[in-house]
């Protein structure tokens, strides 16, 4: 494997001012319910028919679709406590090939429990690995995770060790860590098109959810929970969205 040191890949203003933002939250009087009444470039959350998460259930085998070509290299990362969950940047030089068309790997984001349910169960936690194209195209890679009392995530392990644990606080680790240490062995998926998970909640987003699922300790877990109880989307309508899933 390359270990590289290379400049961060900047997030675009919008997303970054909408993340910025204290006016949303994930319950109460701001929580996702009137997330799109909270700012006009919200209108999304409330109004778009192609929003996610949504249930994993009834894919459609599609042989035309290819595997996801992954070309992750070593290198340090930033956690983020944002104040609504934990957010990993990562330096430029990741990427992942899917269609044909290159997109770099941006952040990891946190979630307890997952966002996407399978057939109307959640994980434990889930992972979003979030890629952007050179034309702004987004992709989003999501890797459920789930309790196992003998096998911590050797990569979760290396990250929760810095995790900051109050909103506004970060902590660079200088290791040379590699995103490919949340990549299933299995990299069977399933995929649609749906949104941001978060304000502005834009659509237009490619999702690939693993099929395969990965371990993480109880410990790990409780020690994500103790910091967020809760930090999912509920589920969206798919307003008859097809999942497809290759083999």
């Amino acid at each position: 494997m390359r270990i590289l040191f290379v400049a961060t890949l900047a997030v675009p203003a919008t997303l970054a001012a909408a993340q910025a933002s204290s006016n949303w939250t994930y319950e109460g009087k701001t929580g996702p319910v009137v997330w799109g009444k909270l700012d006009p470039a919200y209108a999304a959350c409330s109004k778009g028919h192609e929003q996610s998460p949504i249930d994993i259930r009834g894919a459609h085998l599609d042989k035309s679709l290819e595997p996801l070509q992954f070309h992750y290299i070593a290198g340090p990362m930033t956690l983020e406590n944002n104040g609504r969950g934990i957010v990993a940047h990562v330096d430029r030089g990741s990427w992942m090939e899917a269609g044909g068309e290159r997109y770099e790997l941006v952040d990891l984001d946190f979630h307890h429990p997952s966002e996407h349910p399978v057939r109307g169960k959640l994980s434990d936690m889930e992972v979003d690995l979030v890629h952007r194209s050179a034309s702004g195209k987004e992709a989003i890679v999501a890797v459920r995770l789930n309790e196992d009392r003998g096998n911590p995530n050797a990569l979760l392990a290396a990250l929760w060790d810095h995790l900051p644990r109050s909103a506004g606080a970060t902590a660079k680790i200088a290791d040379m860590l590699s995103a490919g240490g949340l990549l299933p062995a299995d990299r069977g998926y399933w995929t649609y098109t749906g949104s941001e998970l978060t304000p502005p909640c834009a659509e237009s987003v490619r999702w690939f959810v693993f099929e395969e699922d990965l371990s993480i300790s109880r410990e790990q877990l409780r020690t994500f929970s103790s910091l967020f109880r809760m930090n999912t989307r509920p589920v969206q309508d798919a307003h008859g969205r097809k999942i497809e899933a290759n083999e």
